[in-house]
């Protein structure tokens, strides 16, 4: 028996660059891709997920291939909801696949993988000492990248696909 993995984003991802990276482990009737607002429209993510005062903005990539600015805790919120059901429902392995800086999340059966415990001291021990660059894909991402990146020692810059922008 294959072990079952749910791909949760928040927004659209490319999932036909990352299925042949999980398929040589996993095989893919046994991986499915759950988005909290990649099939909704503009104009309802922004209704429901609107920065009121007091949130904090995050950014997103909507089915419009636009960038949102969507309230964190509402995303949170409503993850959390997402990840409940899927936990319920059996899966082995839920992924939470996002740069946002979200490590709010938790699952009782799951075993939940959230990028922010995972990529930075896993590309730290990897690098050793060795000088990075981290790519993203819009300039808009920079800032919470370097800070997610900030405890890679000799790290090179940050730079954005988008402009070939650097910090």
């Amino acid at each position: 028996m294959s072990a079952s993995l749910a791909i949760l984003t928040i927004g659209v991802v490319p999932m036909s660059e990352v299925l042949p990276l999980l398929t040589e482990y996993i095989d893919e009737q046994h991986i499915t891709h759950h988005s909290l607002l990649g099939k909704m429209s503009r104009e309802d993510v922004m209704a429901d997920y609107a920065v009121e005062p007091g949130d904090d903005p995050l950014l997103t990539l909507l089915n419009d291939n636009q960038i949102a600015h969507v309230s964190r805790q509402k995303v949170e919120r409503d993850l959390q909801s997402v990840v409940e059901v899927l936990d319920n429902q059996g899966y082995d392995v839920i992924i939470l696949m996002s740069t946002a800086a979200i490590k709010s999340m938790a699952a009782r059966n799951s075993i939940l993988l959230e990028p922010l415990r995972i990529i930075p001291p896993l590309v730290a021990s990897i690098v050793d000492g060795h000088q990075v660059g981290v790519i993203v894909p819009v300039a808009e991402l920079l800032a919470a990248q370097e800070k997610k990146m900030a405890g890679i020692a000799n790290a090179a810059g940050l730079f954005a696909g988008e402009s070939g922008s650097r910090i």
